[in-house]
């Protein structure tokens, strides 16, 4: 885990997430796609992601049939989000999954065959903070609401910005959908999210105190792998990043038929997610140094806050390159 755990019942979206991928294995048992064989010609690969507007190239090509129309066949599976996504390719109920660089890296230490193949997309605007009503300034803050991976490094990162030493506030762990509840009830002073979860705590009665770039924060978004489904699907996993790339092109030209296709496949608002759109890079790259450097910074993070007990062997888990060699 990658954050504090809150005592109570398991959220109902944990359930639901665990159910989909026990349902996903029965499913998947016994058939020749690329989980369990060398496949047949065009071989199924699942891609395992969460809910929200950063995920819009995905929808899109979806949406689209730019994955029919590359000779592949590709199926989304939705999951709660965070290490959700990572933990489908361990279980081997997908193939390929997308997860942002400071959620990725502690499930590399669980599993050391994950491996990260490029990036599609980062922001530094993404997430902002959200304050209750009546809190006039940061070192009021004595309770924040925090989910999985990024949000917990976020909001570190931005207690530290203040000042504040984050051992001084109390941070709890909890499923996106429930936090603007938690701050409508007054359990938190605030958090850091993206929308819809940010327009509903605005709703709540909360306001938008920031982004997280005003406090040096960026996230960027990998697609993983397995070690050993890449060794044998070195081709089938550069055309289907190709296919991303090129949403991600289509994303950027025009994010209001992105943003229909995110409502068409995932039930997302289409205005706020069109926003949201706006405020994200979406470009597909290859891995470099900066990466390994900036995940260097997270995995110190991690071993900081006695997550992790060791950190992952960056030089392995991150594909330098590889884009560059088989997603071109």
């Amino acid at each position: 885990m990658f954050c504090h755990h809150r005592r109570g019942r398991r959220p109902a979206a944990a359930l639901l997430t665990l159910f989909a991928l026990l349902l996903a294995t029965a499913c998947g048992a016994g058939t020749t796609d690329s989980a369990g064989s060398a496949g047949g010609k065009n071989p199924t690969v699942r891609i395992a992601l969460g809910v929200d507007a950063s995920y819009a190239p995905l929808y899109l090509a979806a949406q689209r049939g730019m994955f029919e129309k590359a000779g592949l066949d590709v199926q989304l599976m939705q999951v709660e989000g965070g290490p959700a996504a990572a933990q489908a390719v361990t279980a081997g109920t997908a193939q390929i999954s997308a997860n942002a660089d400071s959620t990725a890296l502690p499930q590399m230490v669980s599993n050391p065959r994950l491996r990260a193949l490029g990036a599609f997309q980062s922001s530094d605007r993404y997430l902002k903070v959200v304050l209750r009503k009546g809190l006039t300034s940061p070192r009021q803050i004595k309770t924040m609401g925090s989910i999985q991976g990024l949000g917990l490094y976020a909001t570190h990162e931005y207690l530290r910005h203040h000042g504040i030493d984050p051992a001084s506030v109390k941070i709890l762990q909890s499923a996106p959908q429930e936090i603007p509840t938690m701050l409508q009830r007054g359990d938190i002073d605030g958090y850091i999210l993206f929308d819809p979860w940010v327009s509903k705590g605005v709703d709540a009665g909360g306001r938008i105190a920031g982004s997280i770039g005003d406090f040096g924060v960026t996230y960027v978004q990998w697609l993983l792998t397995d070690e050993k489904w890449l060794k044998e699907n070195q081709e089938l996993a550069g055309k289907i990043f190709k296919v991303v790339a090129e949403a991600d092109r289509l994303v950027t030209e025009d994010p209001h038929a992105a943003a229909l296709a995110a409502h068409e496949q995932a039930q997302l608002p289409v205005a706020g997610t069109e926003r949201a759109i706006g405020e994200i890079s979406f470009e597909a790259r290859a891995l470099t140094s900066a990466d390994v450097t900036s995940s260097r910074r997270i995995a110190d993070f991690l071993l900081e806050q006695k997550l992790i007990k060791q950190a992952p062997d960056l030089d392995t888990v991150l594909l330098r390159g590889w884009y560059d060699r088989h997603a071109r």
